[in-house]
């Protein structure tokens, strides 16, 4: 099944998708040398984001979040691939300057997305390929 979006950062990326529907806060919320969440009480609290396909509605913070990312990407640690709900452009650039293909406006929203899936992001086209489910 092939999901339309609207592309924010180019290439095409696939992995276990990793769902929240808690805004991220890379600065302070994202270790960089391990890329795991940390920010306390939220719903990804301890869990790994490095090489999944992360999705989230949106992100919040400093602008230094941006740079987080790209520290996440030199570290080997950053999401194959990101999905939001709407993109601002904190996420987006952190995204673009770090080569990490982004989609966002998914039609149908996120609601329709499990953790676990298997999925491919194009960001090249603005899509999400969920190619084992039936209906994402």
């Amino acid at each position: 099944m092939i999901i339309k979006g609207r592309s924010i950062a180019k290439g095409i990326a696939s992995g276990e998708l990793i769902m929240t529907d808690a805004p991220i806060s890379f600065l302070s919320g994202v270790d960089p040398d391990t890329g795991i969440i940390i920010e306390k009480g939220h719903p990804l609290e301890g869990v790994s984001i490095a090489g999944k396909v992360l999705a989230f509605p949106f992100g919040k913070g400093s602008t230094v979040g941006s740079y987080v990312i790209y520290s996440l990407k030199k570290n080997d640690c950053a999401p194959a691939a990101m999905i939001n709900s709407e993109a601002e452009a904190i996420i987006a650039v952190g995204a673009i300057i770090s080569g990490i293909p982004m989609i966002d406006q998914l039609e149908g929203g996120l609601s329709s997305l499990k953790s676990g899936m298997a999925v491919t992001v194009d960001g090249d086209r603005g899509e999400l390929i969920c190619p084992d489910q039936a209906n994402a």
